[in-house]
């Protein structure tokens, strides 16, 4: 289908983009990779006077590696895999981007649209609560930040006021083994169920633990209790089956198209032990 019509917004920078919004309220909202609001507008679930697109902001572009790395909102995945810097200090963002649809989408799709939308089937959402990321929004009142394990309220409901927009993600430099695990029905889909794993390991004994999970609750899911059961131990046998029986206690998945409630623990029971396998290994 067709979208109705709308006001087209190009504004190239960030004033002029919160000025738009201002004068113009609940009828305007910002576009980043469309990837989400474009197919929205064309189905009509979505009817919106005036679009600001954000691709002119220069301030939302640009990463930026020292022992706090920076991202801005409109870096795409495309830009993440391709940053040898930033593979280098934060490889677990490149194996997740290279787990996101297809070249085609990770050339448009941008970091900050995949986390500010509120969809549970994004991956970039429990990455962030792994990493324990922070999202800077700015708004009319100025700048505040969010830590990304306070975000999310509810499926495509987070604590960004509509007058916000989130300009950048940061977080401090991690450190160890990391995994991203991810399963899927084909390239392109959402997750059944997807892991990130962060492992930091001293003397054969797991030290700290940051486990996210994605697509399994209406909200990404950080267990912290998962991390928990695997702290002080080696990261495998009784450790790891308390890990795994801590995150299905946390998750609440739905049925849908991609499974059972039942089909979608297993899966994630097993992805799971995958992801954490792999980083204790990387440790």
């Amino acid at each position: 289908m067709i979208p109705p019509a709308f006001e087209y917004h190009r504004p190239t920078d960030i004033a002029g983009a919160l000025g738009v919004i201002a004068e113009h309220g609940d009828e305007a909202r910002v576009i980043a990779g469309g990837h989400s609001l474009i197919p929205m507008m064309k189905l009509r679930m979505v009817e919106i006077a005036h679009l600001i697109d954000l691709q002119d902001v220069a301030d939302l572009k640009g990463i930026s590696v020292g022992e706090t790395i920076r991202i801005g909102a409109m870096v795409t995945q495309h830009d993440l895999i391709n940053d040898e810097a930033l593979a280098e200090a934060a490889p677990i963002l490149r194996e997740a981007a290279l787990q996101i649809a297809d070249p085609q989408v990770r050339y448009c799709g941008t970091v900050g649209g995949n986390v500010a939308n509120g969809d549970p089937g994004n991956d970039m959402p429990g990455l962030m609560q792994c990493l324990d990321a922070t999202f800077t929004l700015v708004g009319p009142d100025g700048a505040r930040d969010v830590p990304a394990r306070e975000f999310y309220e509810a499926a495509y409901t987070t604590t960004r006021e509509d007058d916000e927009i989130l300009t950048a993600i940061s977080f401090a430099r991690p450190a160890g083994g990391y995994a991203y695990e991810k399963q899927k029905r084909k390239i392109g889909d959402y997750a059944t169920a997807a892991a990130a794993v962060l492992i930091g390991k001293d003397a054969g004994k797991i030290t700290s633990a940051s486990i996210a999970m994605t697509n399994l609750s209406d909200i990404p899911i950080f267990s912290e209790a998962a991390g928990d059961a695997l702290t002080g131990t080696d990261g495998t046998g009784e450790a790891l089956d308390k890990a795994v029986a801590a995150m299905l206690a946390d998750i609440d998945p739905t049925e849908d198209n991609r499974g059972p409630v039942e089909f979608k623990k297993h899966v994630a029971g097993v992805i799971l032990r995958r992801a954490i396998a792999r980083a204790v290994d990387r440790a």
